[in-house]
């Protein structure tokens, strides 16, 4: 899976996402749905459990920085 092939993907916070915070999202990929640490795109946005987010940056293996969409 390459960066372009990620980037854009929603994904749903499973595990808070925020300043000091290691977060977990789950992103639907390669015909399944996979688990990512995940990091705020801003590095000061705090986002909840349950919030869909958008993927801005992919680094690989596991990584993806996120950002909250729809205005949550």
């Amino acid at each position: 899976m390459d960066d372009t092939t990620m980037v854009g993907l929603l994904g749903r916070v499973t595990g808070t996402v925020g300043p000091g915070l290691v977060g977990e999202v789950i992103v639907r990929v390669r015909g399944g749905a996979e688990h990512f640490l995940a990091y705020a795109a801003t590095g000061t946005e705090r986002i909840e459990r349950g919030t869909v987010v958008t993927v801005v940056e992919y680094l690989p293996p596991r990584t993806v920085y996120v950002s909250a969409v729809y205005g949550s």
